[in-house]
């Protein structure tokens, strides 16, 4: 008996790897800034991205003021004191006291002016004394008056901070796209800004599918069903976007069904700029979530040349941004670092999107070079070098708790102990 021959079926061909730059000029591309912005008091605006160049009305300081406790003088007059003979010498009398917030007279001749710091420098003297380089002692003439004996000569300029030093009056002090920090708060502060103008956050919808998916407290660990998992990916993810300024609505574990995720997907898109998932998004994956999305709006699966990540999505679901990230925890985490962080900055115009990397000293072996680009999992230790964490698997978590950055492996390299790698800072992506 003769069987028939299937009809010959050439092999799928597997998707190209995507570069990393590629993709993230790519996504960039798409991600159009957020028109609306909004005032917000000062108080309230760290974290977000600033919608206006912040330019002053004056100059900090207002005027020449001290920068010690001490004594404002004419350094003439206390060359010459410093000359004079007996036990006398180097002393001057005090003229007038003058506290910050106060303004002082003009330098009687031959006297010195009690200052503190922050007070306006009197017209006439040209230097501060710190107090610790004087000697207050009581004269006994007409009304018991007070004098100071200075120890040393000052130069002129001494303890003195100029007017406008810090900042001159309409100077940009503070540039559109900047993510405002505390400091940042301080400055506007200083220049009399209670409001900022900033770009509205961005409205994100996070949720997850999958049967296996438990929630911590759901269910007690010794009552997990074979197979299951808790949901660690949703934490971190949720607090990745609030870190970012976003306005997170977090939409839960959705059923793993065809209608229930298309549901989902179309009540997010009608309130959200971005729908962000994790898991579903591998190539030839069973998922709802590439047909719910495609029968919405469009997609787009990338397979990017790094490790960990690799499977990547974007797409539309109606005017939202779709993105989906890979399931396995260290994989989803860095993929979110290295490509959702700087998309959600773009959309609120941030200028610094680009994360900044340092070079240090490796501290490990790394025989196993990979023909994608990697980010190892490592820490600074005291001798200023890296530490590798032992186990780099996408599923070990660990890793990411125990590192303090990420070593930006090229495609093919190998690390020996000593080489220069490019190091990025947790810091610069969580920040």
């Amino acid at each position: 008996m003769t069987l028939p021959v299937a009809p010959y079926a050439p092999p799928v061909p597997r998707p190209a790897l995507l570069a990393l730059d590629e993709a993230l000029s790519r996504l960039l591309a798409l991600a159009v800034p957020l028109a609306d912005t909004e005032s917000v008091c000062t108080f309230e605006s760290d974290g977000r991205v600033l919608a206006q160049d912040l330019i002053s009305a004056l100059q900090v300081p207002p005027q020449d003021n001290s920068s010690m406790d001490g004594y404002a003088v004419r350094c003439l007059d206390v060359a010459q004191a410093l000359q004079a003979a007996g036990a006398l010498a180097g002393t001057l009398p005090v003229s007038q006291r003058i506290a910050a917030g106060s303004e002082g007279a003009a330098l009687a001749l031959k006297s010195v002016a009690r200052i503190f710091t922050g007070a306006p420098i009197p017209l006439g003297a040209d230097a501060v004394v710190m107090q610790e380089d004087c000697e207050l002692i009581s004269t006994a003439g007409e009304g018991g008056g007070q004098a100071v004996r200075i120890k040393c000569l000052p130069t002129p300029g001494q303890w003195i901070r100029r007017a406008g030093e810090d900042v001159t009056q309409g100077a940009v002090v503070l540039s559109k796209g900047e993510r405002l920090t505390p400091a940042a708060l301080g400055l506007a502060a200083s220049i009399g800004v209670n409001r900022l103008q900033v770009a509205r956050r961005p409205r994100v919808a996070l949720f997850s599918t999958g049967d296996e998916l438990v929630m911590p407290g759901d269910v007690p660990p010794e009552k997990m069903k074979p197979g299951a998992i808790y949901n660690s990916n949703r934490f971190f993810l949720r607090a990745l976007l609030l870190r970012l300024g976003c306005e997170v609505s977090d939409l839960g574990i959705v059923p793993d069904r065809l209608d229930a995720t298309v549901a989902a997907l179309q009540s997010a898109a009608q309130s959200h700029d971005l729908i962000l998932t994790s898991g579903g998004v591998s190539v030839g994956e069973e998922d709802h979530i590439k047909p719910a999305v495609q029968a919405l709006g469009s997609l787009d699966l990338w397979q990017i040349a790094i490790k960990p990540g690799k499977p990547f999505a974007h797409g539309r679901v109606a005017e939202a941004h779709f993105i989906g990230l890979p399931g396995n925890p260290v994989s989803s985490f860095v993929t979110f670092l290295l490509l959702v962080r700087p998309f959600l900055l773009q959309l609120q115009s941030g200028a610094q999107v680009a994360a900044k990397s340092i070079a240090l000293k490796a501290h490990f072996t790394w025989a196993r070079a990979d023909k994608r680009r990697e980010f190892l999992r490592v820490r600074r230790n005291a001798a200023g070098g890296l530490d590798l964490f032992p186990n780099q698997s996408s599923g070990v978590l660990t890793s990411a708790v125990w590192g303090d950055g990420l070593v930006d492996n090229p495609p093919g390299q190998t690390i020996a102990f000593g080489d220069e790698v490019r190091f990025i800072p947790f810091s610069e992506l969580l920040g």
